[in-house]
């Protein structure tokens, strides 16, 4: 092992600040493992956080990203959790481990990796074996980073708060990484399966196993899930534009549906028609990610479904500014870092 290793650091806010630099390579303290990362999945949260900083207590340097997989190659003195050479993930919110997120009705906790802690787009990390999960067995470096954020959100909604079964419906809404996932996951569960998304994306939508699809731009897509579900609607609606479009789901919706608030690309301030939502006897669900404890579900869903996420598209370690411009322009499934 060489003494020294690349990460990426930034002293200020800005995609333009951001160097790959030559660090030390961490050693592992009392109860972290050192972890040779292979692969770093994006979120476009990531490119938000290097653009503007949202808000976060970023302590400089700071190094951006939150997914990954890679092997543990040392760990610290009292670590039991992990052995040498085994394949491990990261968690999003380290801290959550089970049961109830942290924080109160004030200031709920949104203490992350690549944000309130430091990120992972390096060759190496040293942090708290308590933060990382086994890596699915059936899943390559690249596939399992995808896992900690966007596989999660998606689990985390279907299957731990929603309880997604057979003859269920679900819908989708677009084809981002959380989108993909909400696919194959709902279907993997016994779901039928509509997406609205872009129209030229719709037939790999159909690939990846959406029993239905429908274009978003048409004027009347709200009357076509209508149609599709003769009117009852759908059970389950992973919502990720925010703004008045939660409206729209909310007639989508059927009686007694489950409304998942995951995303906000039309703003933060959401509106909707209050009478149906009333009337319909309709819940709109928060979900930030997840905790450990589902992570850890997921991937033994993973394995034993051989479900195979979504990468759009991988670049090395060198090319982190064109991996963000990728993400600028829309993709369709995750994009990955390849670190080693």
């Amino acid at each position: 092992m060489t003494e020294t290793m690349r990460r990426w650091e930034m002293d200020d806010i800005g995609r333009d600040r951001l160097e790959l630099r030559h660090v030390p390579i961490p050693q592992p303290q009392r109860g972290e493992v050192l972890v040779q990362v292979a692969a770093v999945a994006l979120n476009y949260r990531d490119k938000m956080v290097t653009e503007s900083g949202r808000g976060l207590p970023l302590s400089f340097p700071f190094t951006p990203g939150s997914d990954l997989s890679g092997t543990v190659v040392a760990t610290g003195d009292e670590v039991t959790r992990f052995a040498i050479g085994e394949h491990v993930i990261s968690t999003f919110t380290p801290d959550w481990i089970d049961g109830r997120r942290h924080g109160d009705a004030r200031t709920p906790s949104y203490r992350t990796l690549g944000g309130h802690y430091p990120g992972v787009l390096a060759e190496y990390v040293a942090l708290p074996a308590e933060w990382f999960v086994h890596a699915p067995g059936t899943l390559a470096h690249a596939e399992a980073s995808t896992l900690p954020c966007a596989g999660l959100t998606a689990w985390f909604a279907l299957a731990e708060r929603g309880g997604v079964r057979a003859g269920d419906t679900v819908l989708v809404e677009g084809t981002g990484g959380v989108s993909l996932f909400g696919i194959q996951l709902a279907k993997a569960l016994g779901a039928e399966v509509i997406v609205s998304g872009s129209a030229h994306k719709l037939p790999r939508a159909a690939e990846l196993g959406a029993d239905h699809c429908v274009d978003r731009t048409r004027e009347d897509w709200i009357e076509a899930i209508l149609e599709i579900t003769d009117d009852r609607g759908a059970d389950h609606i992973l919502e990720v534009v925010g703004g008045a479009h939660l409206g729209k789901a909310v007639q989508t919706a059927a009686v007694g549906g489950t409304i998942y608030q995951i995303g906000a690309l039309e703003g933060f301030d959401v509106t909707a028609p209050v009478m149906p939502l009333m009337l319909k006897d309709i819940t709109v669900q928060g979900i930030g990610t997840g905790h450990r404890r589902a992570l850890e579900d997921l991937v033994r869903a993973v394995d034993r479904t051989g479900l195979k996420p979504v990468i759009d598209e991988r670049y090395p370690l060198t090319e982190l500014p064109a991996a963000l411009d990728h993400l600028d322009r829309g993709a369709f499934g995750k994009v990955v870092v390849e670190v080693a």
